[in-house]
């Protein structure tokens, strides 16, 4: 049993202010066993699983099985039935609604055509992801980051039981889920460019470069990106532009989330064979990047670079300042004119450079180098949402 109080807090705080609340996040991250969670301290629920075949039955007719209902209505892989936002949109505007809304997706809205414009205004959204650090402690920092943050996957019995789970993961992935979405993409295709990706994973997106490779056209590279994306598998972390007089950097940077999907892509089954590959750096400097923006809970991430070198791994706002991350694989990170370059251009509060060391300490003035088991210091004080015994104990494994 791990604790995701956060998670539990948000959802039960968005179910008091908007009619339909959705749970994001990848297939097998936990989103079914949080709502389950959430319903049973919630009275008159309903659960419709979209995946069973009698979960679909039941909404065969959405509006008869739905309107009148009271209490929490869960729906599970919502994407499934992308008409249902449309019946949601009509509920959630009734004047004598008496149920809220629950619904689970392992799609973005963008990926399911209309489901942001029809609810707009009355949904409210969740991301959940793997476990993070503030979830399993400090102590199983190295295995988080060897083995992701999956819950099957970070709990197997052993690294070897872990990578068979993942292995596994990504074939059932690209054979079965992501042709439910409606996409028609031969899964050899797209494991390939998944594949791909992990071998540029933290490098600047170059849509030329893969098309190439693939022998296709670019846009029909983007398309596959945005795919892997919309499905919570990839993340594309934006530029920011700052108002200076340098030529800033306008593509995104690519990573895979999780890192154990990554290590699983790049055929690394344990942390010696990690340590000892090319690509060691950049999966440290993404797991930390899906460790930061996780804990913050922020949409609101990006990265800035020059041509001229300078360049700025995390960028973050906290209280409306600019907050830097740069990521070292270091024990022993110093400063560097890159780091001083940014502090100056992006007027940063203040700049964590984050290590894989034991002790965090001052750099410079403003500039401090953070160990991972305190890089909750960079999202700062949170707010607290009253905690009753129950939602200590959310279970999501």
């Amino acid at each position: 049993m791990i604790p995701r109080d956060r998670y539990a807090d948000r959802i039960a705080l968005l179910l008091q202010e908007m009619p339909v609340v959705a749970l994001l996040g990848p297939r097998q991250c936990g989103k079914t066993t949080m709502a389950r969670f959430i319903q049973r301290n919630s009275s008159g629920s309903a659960f419709f699983d979209l995946e069973s075949p009698a979960g679909r039955s039941r909404l065969e007719n959405p509006m008869l099985a739905l309107d009148g209902r009271e209490g929490l209505v869960v729906i599970d892989e919502i994407q499934r039935l992308p008409g249902m936002f449309e019946v949601l949109r009509v509920l959630a505007d009734r004047p004598d609604r008496r149920c809220t809304f629950l619904v689970l997706g392992s799609a973005a809205p963008g990926l399911v055509r209309g489901a942001s414009e029809t609810l707009a205004g009355r949904i409210g959204f969740v991301d959940l992801s793997g476990f993070d650090l503030g979830e399993v402690g400090e102590a199983s920092a190295l295995d988080l980051w060897n083995r992701g943050g999956f819950p099957r996957s970070f709990l197997a019995a052993s690294d070897s039981a872990s990578m068979r789970w993942r292995d596994d993961f990504i074939r059932t992935f690209l054979e079965r889920d992501i042709p439910q979405l409606g996409i028609t993409i031969p899964s050899e295709t797209l494991r390939r460019f998944w594949t791909m990706i992990a071998h540029y994973h933290g490098q600047t997106w170059n849509a030329a470069e893969f098309a190439r490779s693939l022998g296709t056209a670019e846009a029909t590279s983007r398309k596959y990106l945005d795919i892997l994306s919309g499905a919570y598998v990839v993340r594309q972390l934006q530029p920011w532009f700052a108002n200076i007089k340098k030529r800033q950097v306008h593509a995104p940077k690519v990573y895979i989330r999780d890192s154990g999907i990554l290590h699983a892509l790049l055929g690394l089954s344990d942390l010696d064979e990690l340590r000892g590959h090319p690509k060691n750096g950049a999966s440290w400097e993404g797991f930390v990047i899906e460790q930061v923006v996780s804990m913050a809970s922020t949409r609101e991430s990006y990265y800035w670079a020059t041509h001229s070198g300078a360049e700025l791994d995390l960028l973050l706002f906290r209280g409306g300042r600019p907050i830097g991350v740069e990521i070292k694989y270091t024990d022993s990170p110093r400063t560097t004119r890159s780091m001083r370059v940014a502090m100056s251009d992006l007027d940063l509060d203040h700049l964590y450079v984050v290590h894989p060391g034991q002790e965090t300490y001052p750099l410079e003035d403003a500039i401090t180098a953070l160990c991972v088991a305190d890089i909750s210091q960079i999202v700062g004080p949170r707010d607290k949402t009253k905690k009753n015994e129950s939602t200590s104990t959310v279970p999501d494994a």
